[in-house]
């Protein structure tokens, strides 16, 4: 894995989702950590869980918005990424997957995004 570099509009967003995650408790562990299968924006760490956040921003609702951004196929490619991270990284502890969805300046944190039975069906 290597650290990626975010475009200039993508980082901001990062980092007032990385800001709104430290503010409630969490500690930044990697940002832009890119693989095979695509990059992870953030992975946080939540007391003992390893938590890989995806940030979307949308400033257009007429398609659902950040929230309906986050694609079948993108939260494949998500867990697919995180599996590649936590081959370099094992004994990482639990993990979940989270989701910063940012529209029109409001920020919604979204937590635990992805089960595994959602993505076999990809």
């Amino acid at each position: 894995m290597r650290q990626a570099k975010a475009p200039a509009k993508g980082a901001v967003y990062e980092r007032q989702a990385l800001e709104y995650l430290t503010a409630r408790g969490l500690t930044l562990v990697a940002r832009n950590i890119r693989g095979r299968y695509g990059e992870i924006d953030l992975i946080m760490r939540d007391g003992d869980c390893l938590v890989f956040v995806e940030v979307r921003a949308r400033n257009n609702q007429s398609r659902g918005g950040a929230i309906a951004s986050l694609t079948p196929a993108k939260r494949h490619r998500l867990w697919k990424t995180a599996a590649g991270y936590l081959q370099q990284h094992p004994n990482s502890g639990p993990v979940r997957f989270d989701l910063i969805a940012m529209s029109s300046g409001a920020i919604n944190w979204l937590t635990n995004i992805l089960q595994q039975e959602t993505l076999d069906a990809t």
